[in-house]
């Protein structure tokens, strides 16, 4: 069994082939999709953020409308760019957000993804420490984020507030119980995904990774999930962690399907990414019977209890709750994921 969500990057544009050309057609088809999600059986609505681009950028508002709008589903985020995050603002939002939801919320954050402009997060109020780089802050941050999600006081109260104190310390309100074992480390190598299992942090891992040994991108990430979860029984956490792997997958049903990813690229890619030699993964599109055998085969996908399925968000909301109710139809109950 796995848990299967969306994972939508949110992108917008002008063009007449673009069903979603404004940041407000963006944010309300998110709203909308993840409820055509739920009724049609998913279990996760997760965003990716990305500054300074024509795509969904400011998570917790988004977040915290699909949680009023949903009932059962899983929402989260793949992933919060931490060099960009005051943490003490974050706590609050977030806390909010998963308030609103009754505990649904599932936050995936991590150092970050290329970006549209030149060291964004200075424009943000953040410089790394001397000595430190950009990546190194992005963690520093997430830190700080994981020990204030615990709750704790560390403010000293004011003699004479506006409103009455409990006693001692003050910590960050809303504070949501629960939350901090759902926040997720977005990892593109096998040192960042040990780093996030000694944090005690849930793992995704998504379509590209650092290539470190030349194999297969599938076998590669398998590789990684399996150093985390030993990584996490070394670190003696008393609960069980979650690994999430994204994928893109379309099963071909009809003319539609067959004109937008008919002729999908198949097969690995090797790039440059942040100075970073990377292995993209290979999308899988084909008829159900063939997408079953070929997704046997995925050793990360195995290994993963969650799978985030990319949906093509600019062609529309009836077009991706196709996409995802193919999967959930056609090819999850033949593999053993429903």
């Amino acid at each position: 069994m796995k848990t299967i969500g969306f994972l939508s990057f949110g992108h917008w544009s002008p063009s007449l082939q673009s069903a979603t050309r404004s940041a407000r057609d963006t944010l309300l088809q998110s709203i909308e999709l993840a409820v055509a999600a739920e009724e049609l059986g998913a279990d996760g609505a997760y965003f990716r953020v990305h500054h300074f681009a024509q795509q969904l950028a400011s998570p917790f508002p988004l977040l915290a409308a699909v949680g009023a709008k949903t009932n059962r589903i899983e929402i989260g985020t793949g992933v919060i760019d931490m060099r960009y995050e005051n943490p003490f603002y974050m706590v609050e939002d977030a806390g909010a957000a998963d308030l609103i939801s009754n505990g649904r919320l599932q936050l995936g954050i991590s150092r970050g993804s290329p970006e549209q402009v030149i060291d964004g997060w200075r424009y943000f109020g953040h410089v790394p420490e001397e000595g430190q780089s950009d990546a190194d802050m992005g963690r520093r941050h997430a830190e700080v984020f994981l020990d204030l999600l615990k709750g704790e006081g560390f403010a000293r109260p004011n003699p004479r507030p506006m409103f009455p104190n409990p006693p001692g310390l003050l910590r960050l309100e809303p504070h949501s119980e629960g939350l901090r074992r759902r926040i997720w480390w977005g990892s593109a190598s096998n040192a960042t995904a040990l780093w996030a299992a000694q944090q005690g942090m849930n793992l995704q891992s998504s379509t590209l990774k650092a290539d470190e040994t030349g194999e297969p991108f599938h076998v590669q990430q398998a590789t990684q999930i399996r150093l985390f979860r030993q990584a996490w029984k070394e670190a003696g956490h008393d609960w069980e962690p979650r690994v999430s792997v994204s994928r893109s997958i379309f099963a071909l049903m009809d003319d539609r399907d067959h004109a937008y990813f008919g002729r999908g690229d198949t097969s690995d890619q090797i790039g440059i990414i942040d100075n970073m030699r990377a292995v993209f993964g290979r999308s899988y599109t084909a008829e159900p019977d063939r997408l079953i055998t070929q997704l046997k085969a995925d050793e990360a996908i195995a290994e993963a209890d969650t799978l985030l399925l990319t949906v093509p968000n600019q062609l529309g909301v009836a077009y991706s709750a196709h996409v995802i109710e193919a999967i959930l139809k056609h090819v999850a109950p033949a593999l053993g994921w429903r």
